[in-house]
C-alpha cells in the first residue's frame, strides 16, 4: 500500500473575506491534488477553509476534516471524506500535526495565527521537521512578516527561525511544487 500524503491547511473560515483570497485558496486545494496530496485542515466549509476544501473535491482529491464538537456553533461543516470530532481545539491541532507531512498558511485570524506559531515553535524546538508554507496573497502575510523582522532585530527570536518557513505569493510560485516533491521523495 503507497503512502497517503498530507498536506496540512491553516486559514480563517470568516465569510468576509475577499474574493481574491477565497479564488486563490479554491486553486491551492487544486494544486494539493494535483501534486498527489490528500488535504487535511479544520474541516470548515467557509472562508479559507471551505475554499482550500472545495478545491481539493473539485479535483478528486480525499479531505480529513478535524473540528472540535462545538465549532459547529461558529461555521458550518463542510462534507469530507473523513470528519473526526475531538473535544479541544489543541486536540484538533495534535490530530492535523500527526497527520501533516507539509503545512501551508492560508489568510486567516487569531485561530491561524495559533496554528502557525505552534507548529513554527516545533519546529525551531526540532520536534519536527515538516516544511511551512506561507501563501502571501496581496500581501496579507506582510504585516507577520514585519513583525518576525522586528522580533529578531530585537533579539528576541534568532534569524534562523525565517529559514524554517518559505512565503510565496501564488499557489503558481515553483517553491510550493518543490516542497511536494521533496516530501514525495525524501518519505519513500
Amino acid at each position: 500500500m503507497s503512502k497517503r500524503y498530507y498536506a496540512c491547511v491553516y486559514g480563517g473560515a470568516s465569510k468576509l473575506l475577499d474574493d481574491v483570497y477565497i479564488k486563490e485558496v479554491e486553486r491551492l486545494g487544486e494544486k494539493i491534488t494535483e501534486n498527489g496530496f490528500n488535504l487535511v485542515y479544520g474541516a470548515g466549509a467557509s472562508g479559507c477553509m471551505g475554499a482550500v476544501a472545495r478545491g481539493v473535491k473539485r479535483s478528486g482529491g480525499y479531505i480529513l476534516g478535524v473540528s472540535p464538537h462545538f465549532i459547529r456553533e461558529f461555521e458550518p461543516i463542510f462534507d469530507c471524506d473523513n470528519s473526526v470530532l475531538v473535544d479541544t481545539m489543541s486536540e484538533r491541532k495534535m490530530l492535523m500535526e500527526k497527520h501533516a507531512d507539509i503545512f501551508i498558511i492560508t489568510p486567516g485570524g487569531v485561530g491561524t495565527m495559533d496554528e502557525f506559531f505552534q507548529v513554527l515553535t516545533l519546529r525551531h524546538l526540532k520536534q519536527i521537521d515538516t516544511p511551512i508554507v506561507i501563501l502571501n496573497i496581496n500581501g496579507f502575510y506582510d504585516s507577520l512578516l514585519k513583525l518576525m523582522d522586528s522580533l529578531i532585530e530585537l533579539k528576541v527570536v534568532s534569524k534562523e527561525v525565517t529559514e524554517y518557513y518559505d512565503v510565496i505569493t501564488s499557489v503558481d510560485d515553483a517553491v510550493l511544487a518543490e516542497r511536494f516533491n521533496e516530501i514525495k521523495k525524501d518519505k519513500r
